[in-house]
This record gives C-alpha cells, sequence and structure tokens, in this order.
C-alpha cells in the first residue's frame, strides 16, 4: 500500500515526470495534490498498469485531486537546455499552474532544482511508495502518450502510437529512411 503523505499536516504535491529518454516529443511532468489520508485501491507507478488501468485511475485522479497539473517542455527547449533541465522546468511549470499552492513538493527521483519558496524532497523510486507521485506519473504518462498518439498520425512512419517516442528499433529505421521531424530532439543520439 503507497503512503498518503511524506509530511503530514501540510499540503503536499507530488510531482513526476515522462519522456527523458524518447528521440522525439516533449518532456511532461504532473503535479498532484490529493485529499489528506487518501487511498485508491490499484494506484501505483504508472509503469506497473496497464494502459487501461491507468485510463481509469487517472479519471479518479481528475476527480479526487484537490488540484492537479500538467506541463510540458518542447523537443527545442529539451535540445537548447539539455532533459535533465527541460525536466525540471516541466515539473516547474505543473506546479505554477496548481489552483492550490502547494507547501512541500515530493518529487519522483534524486534531484530537483528548488521551486520558489517551497520546500522539497526527492524520492528515489517515489511513484511505488507515494499515492501523490504515482498519480503525477499516471497523468504525465496518459497525457504524453495520448499527445504522442495525435503526432503519430502525422508521421506514421515512426510508429509513435506503440513506441512513444522512444528509443525502439522501428523508431530508428524510420529516423535512417525517413529522417528527423520537427518533432525530433536533435541533441539526442538519433541513429
Amino acid at each position: 500500500m503507497l503512503k498518503s503523505h511524506y509530511t503530514p499536516g501540510l499540503i503536499e504535491a507530488g510531482l513526476d515526470e515522462v519522456g527523458r529518454g524518447c528521440l522525439a516529443g516533449p518532456v511532461v511532468a504532473a503535479a498532484v495534490i490529493l485529499p489528506p489520508n487518501y487511498t485508491h485501491p490499484t494506484l501505483t507507478d504508472s509503469k506497473q498498469l496497464t494502459r487501461n488501468q491507468r485510463d481509469r485511475i487517472q479519471a479518479d485522479i481528475r476527480r479526487d485531486a484537490l488540484a492537479w497539473a500538467i506541463a510540458e517542455v518542447s523537443p527545442a527547449d529539451i535540445d537548447r537546455i539539455n532533459i535533465a533541465q527541460a525536466s525540471y522546468l516541466a515539473m516547474h511549470r505543473a506546479t505554477d499552474a496548481l489552483t492550490l499552492r502547494p507547501e512541500h513538493l515530493l518529487v519522483d527521483g534524486n534531484r530537483f532544482v528548488p521551486y520558489p519558496m517551497v520546500p522539497h524532497t526527492c524520492v528515489i523510486k517515489g511513484d511505488s511508495l507515494y499515492l501523490s507521485i504515482a498519480a503525477a506519473s499516471v497523468l504525465a504518462k496518459t497525457y504524453r502518450d495520448e499527445l504522442m498518439e495525435q503526432l503519430g498520425l502525422q508521421f506514421p512512419a515512426y510508429n509513435w502510437a506503440k513506441n512513444a517516442g522512444y528509443p525502439t528499433a522501428h523508431h530508428r529505421a524510420a529516423l535512417r529512411e525517413h529522417g528527423i521531424t520537427e518533432h525530433h530532439r536533435l541533441s539526442f543520439r538519433l541513429l
């Protein structure tokens, strides 16, 4: 069972990102503030859930959360500032977009650029330990997967509906045959 909070009594936002290792598409982050002592029977790290489970759970999160927000950083910005900085920027943008100001940020991973005036705690594998981070991982993943499916309709050769822009053998073969698109990250090793 995942924990409902890290710091009792504070308005705590869980933060997570998805798409760091992709060759194409934005990096996407979500921030989620859940009610105190929130529980959910199946919410966990999005990577451990099926697509159908993620879709059902994301509807629960959107309904139950006190506040949630999703933000992205474009491939061009990733190329300009690097993927680590782009991930932090996406998490900051998601935090900026929350309708409720958090008093503490619970961040998946081991590094983070401090958000102004709000303390944070980094938690390795936090998406499998804390509900708010798991909720953020589900929202970020479902949003990004849908986005990559839509982009894939314009660029079907890359099979983004299946690989979400990750460096699969098919994706790399399509890059060799068709070249890069405006959605590819030029600072990444594409071939």
